[in-house]
């Protein structure tokens, strides 16, 4: 599938969340925030979603409903996402990930600015923890290290608003980004 752009409209779907709750996409009342990650335990996400965690409030007064999706099993994903305050999707057929043109390549580990963020002393407890729970891609799943992640903001009506492609693994809008490119969208 091609790659999407800003302008785009997506088909409305119900997805379900690694919780068994519903999340419909797009949201009738809000901008989604539809963010696609790696496998369950890449560290590289998780510290990325860390963030998104910790400025939940913030995002939810932008108007945005959060939803990541992981290209691994629910069971993979529930050591690792299940306390995160938003919607967290397992597509491990990737069925999403090539609807939405989100694909995998060497450079999503091969390019330095990948590990900056991995390679900090900070960043050790979290990289650990996930090796400890299942944390590297289980090719049984078709998980892969080579994923590349994506970030899409939805409106109420389906039209994609806004769209980044990530050129390795720690290329992903902030919650910064996120809440300044939502404002237009909100105020129109």
């Amino acid at each position: 599938m091609p790659q999407l752009s800003a302008g785009h409209t997506i088909a409305p779907r119900v997805l379900t969340t690694i919780r068994s709750e519903a999340v419909p996409i797009p949201d009738p009342e809000r901008l989604v925030h539809l963010q696609f990650r790696r496998y369950a335990g890449c560290p590289v996400c998780n510290l990325h979603l860390r963030s998104v965690a910790r400025r939940h409030a913030d995002i939810r007064a932008a108007g945005i409903h959060e939803v990541a999706v992981f290209h691994s099993p629910a069971e993979d994903m529930l050591p690792h996402q299940a306390d995160l305050p938003f919607a967290v999707v397992a597509d491990p057929q990737r069925l999403l990930y090539a609807e939405f043109g989100v694909e995998a390549s060497r450079r999503a580990v091969t390019d330095p600015r990948a590990w900056t963020t991995p390679l900090k002393p900070r960043v050790y407890p979290m990289v650990l923890r996930g090796l400890r729970n299942g944390g590297s891609p289980g090719p049984r799943h078709g998980e892969t290290v080579l994923g590349l992640p994506a970030d899409f903001l939805i409106d109420p009506a389906g039209r994609v608003v806004a769209v980044r492609y990530g050129r390795h693994a720690n290329d992903q809008w902030s919650v910064d980004e996120l809440i300044e490119l939502a404002l237009p969208a909100v105020g129109s």
